[in-house]
């Protein structure tokens, strides 16, 4: 039987099983890639990447597909190894994707999208904070949904500035791109660049020990800090945390600041109640704000895998609606058609407004302060997960770099002024 026979085949059988309308089963499926992390620090963020893009997928294949043809995902663990990602572009490359997406690492969608600018393919980051992504490492095939660690760090400093200026500040913070951009844009809009007199410890990532992290943790205790910081992700992060509350750091304030569902619910509620943070979107935006869309989502979301969607969720299927409506705008799989199609565009979804900025393909979008809530008000939930207080947010336009910011940083790096 032919590749061909046993897609249409499995198509059919699919339509019969979900009552689906197979207008478009004769047409040959759109392939994307995935490439996220299924193993590793971050496989709970990957484990959510899919059950998003899956959603989407599925509603838009009952939708009557994309140019009148079904979507298909094929899967790759990146294990967040950039260079494992690098070969997972080419096999899915090589295996007929059209796009690709995915990642919780900024080393790995910077690796991975540019390997995919070599394969002709566009790539769209959804975990991946560093500003180096769209910064001096950004390009014209890689576009990021996720906002970055400028914009987290200036929502943030709105709301510490206002309790802790002029106060003792300790950095933890992973090794690698995202871990050093979160630490400099923190510094820079709370006034803690003197590292001289706010310290920090550099963590190895992703293999650092259990041992490391104790230790590192102890010499921020031994700084006596008023705000820790602890700009650590995934399992990392948990594992931190369930430290901190060991060594008793009291009367202190813990900011992590990129925070998702998964990892909450990880280190659990009784060691996380307190911390601020910030988010992109988490599942009672669409409800405190009255966005129907996103209600939408998130209800469906719940009924099919019984767990509010985290952000991941939410970035993985906001890609795959985007990409395909540019295909649908542009009438094209074309890699720079969709470019063309999606730089300055404008849309709603999940929360308010968002727009693919031309200049540097960052996504920009109200960004939210968060704090985590106290155990109790968390288990009064009926799925025990309403963990996010929001306690403010931007605008996307005030919270990114301008263009003037973004250009100086282009030129320090020596890369052009322009995408390319």
């Amino acid at each position: 039987m032919t590749l061909g026979i046993t897609r249409l085949f499995r198509c059919l059988l699919t339509c019969l099983a979900m009552g689906w309308v197979c207008f478009a089963s004769a047409a040959e499926p759109i392939v994307l890639g995935v490439n996220l992390p299924r193993t590793g620090q971050y496989a709970q963020e990957g484990l959510m990447q899919m059950r998003g893009a899956m959603l989407a997928l599925d509603e838009i294949n009952q939708a009557g597909g994309v140019l009148g043809r079904p979507l298909e995902l094929l899967e790759r663990d990146s294990a967040s190894n950039p260079e494992r990602a690098v070969r997972n572009v080419d096999e899915l490359a090589d295996a007929g994707a059209r796009m690709l997406f995915g990642g919780a690492s900024s080393a790995v969608a910077i690796a991975a999208g540019k390997r995919a600018r070599e394969r002709g393919l566009l790539y769209f980051g959804t975990l991946t904070y560093s500003n180096d992504t769209t910064g001096r490492d950004g390009q014209r095939y890689l576009f990021r949904e996720s906002y970055n660690a400028w914009m987290a760090a200036r929502v943030l400093a709105a709301q510490l500035q206002a309790q802790f200026a002029d106060k003792h500040y300790y950095y933890v913070t992973a090794d690698y791109t995202w871990g050093h951009s979160t630490e400099a844009s923190m510094r820079h809009f709370t006034g803690t660049d003197d590292a001289g007199v706010h310290g920090s410890t550099l963590i190895p990532f992703p293999s650092a020990s259990l041992r490391e992290l104790r230790e590192a943790l102890q010499e921020a205790r031994d700084a006596n800090p008023e705000v820790l910081v602890l700009v650590l992700f995934g399992d990392q992060m948990v594992k931190a945390m369930r430290i901190v509350h060991q060594l008793g750091f009291d009367n202190v304030q813990v900011v992590v600041p990129n925070l998702t569902l998964s990892m909450v619910e990880q280190a659990g509620p009784a060691v996380m109640a307190g911390v601020v943070g910030a988010v992109p979107w988490t599942w009672n935006v669409p409800r405190d704000f009255g966005f129907e869309r996103g209600e939408q989502f998130v209800s469906t979301f719940v009924e099919r895998y019984q767990t509010y969607p985290s952000s991941s969720a939410a970035s993985a299927y906001s890609i795959v609606y985007q990409w395909a409506d540019a295909v649908t705008r542009s009438g094209s799989l074309d890699s720079e058609a969709l470019i063309g199609a999606l730089e300055g565009h404008s849309y709603q979804l999940l929360k308010d407004t968002q727009t693919w900025r031309a200049f540097d393909h960052q996504n920009l979008q109200t960004v939210y302060a968060v704090r985590i809530k106290p155990r109790a008000e968390v288990m009064a939930d009926p799925l025990h997960q309403d963990y996010f207080q929001i306690i403010g947010q931007l605008s996307g336009e005030d919270a990114a770099q301008t263009l003037e910011q973004w250009q100086e940083e282009r030129r320090a790096a020596g890369q052009p002024l322009r995408l390319r």
